[in-house]
């Protein structure tokens, strides 16, 4: 039996009933996320009311300030290239391949990440220290790492890295892999097929691990300054200038928590649009 076709009023009548349905579902999903949402926003809007533009700018241009930025910018853009370097092939490897003890492999890379910070701290601090498990050895070549730039460098990448390394992975399985095998058959190298054809299409999800790993390190406190010190000029990163204001100035610690907040916000902004722009455009 044929259907019979809806008159236009009853069509219209449906169309309002769906609109205001959607409506009604968008306003209760409203109400409900916006608890969470006044949460995190709150906070944030506190902390920017509070710091005054003469205060701002009488802090910001300190020369300690200028030195927690540059080397808080300076650190954390080697620890992130670091961790693209040395992370994408073991999270090539996590991804591609089953072997006894995966499983254990994947979950010591889960643990910087859930582990307090100053448990970080001290394990590079025994392993890298004067008479560290390394530490000892480098000792011999007149190379010290603790309190130094590259103790600030390998504390954010120990404590960073594994966000990279978890969404390369994750990228990395979603390709499917008879796109590869079809570039390996038509005579390109491993090499050639990984860096053709694997790399373009994991890009989004690498670029966004990237922007997480830099993320963490830019806020990096308790294996810092446990490895590295709170040596300003040498080893005092912005979270860590912001710690010492906090101890001597508080209006001091609330302009560099702002400038923090700023730095962050504007970057991440700018690198999620440039993701959306990617991703859009593919």
């Amino acid at each position: 039996m044929a259907k019979t076709p809806l008159h236009r009023s009853e069509q219209n009548q449906m169309s309002n009933w769906r609109s205001w349905y959607r409506w009604r579902q968008r306003g209760l999903l409203a109400v409900v996320a916006l608890p969470a949402f006044l949460f995190f926003l709150t906070p944030l809007l506190a902390l920017v009311w509070h710091v005054s533009p003469n205060l701002l700018t009488t802090h910001a241009l300190e020369h300690e300030t200028l030195q927690a930025i540059e080397l808080s910018l300076r650190t954390t853009g080697i620890s992130t290239l670091m961790t693209l370097i040395v992370g994408t092939p073991l999270a090539y490897v996590l991804a591609r391949w089953r072997f006894r003890g995966r499983a254990i492999l994947d979950t010591l890379i889960d643990l910087p990440m859930v582990l307090p910070p100053a448990v970080a701290g001290i394990a590079l601090l025994v392993t890298f220290g004067r008479d560290g498990w390394i530490g000892s050895y480098l000792r011999q070549w007149g190379i010290e790492i603790p309190f130094t730039p590259l103790a600030v460098v390998l504390a954010q990448t120990f404590v960073a890295a594994p966000f990279y390394i978890k969404a390369a992975t994750a990228s990395f399985m979603r390709i499917d892999v008879d796109l590869e095998a079809a570039a390996a058959i038509d005579g390109a190298s491993p090499l050639l097929v990984f860096r053709y054809v694997t790399l373009p299409l994991a890009s989004v999800g690498l670029l966004s691990g990237l922007v997480m790993t830099w993320a963490r390190a830019l806020g990096e406190f308790g294996a810092t300054i446990i490895f590295a010190g709170n040596f300003p000029g040498r080893t005092q990163t912005m979270p860590l200038a912001i710690y010492l204001g906090f101890e001597l100035d508080f209006n001091v610690a609330l302009t560099l928590a702002v400038i923090l907040l700023v730095v962050s916000f504007a970057v991440l902004l700018l690198i999620k649009w440039g993701l959306g722009q990617r991703v859009w455009m593919s």
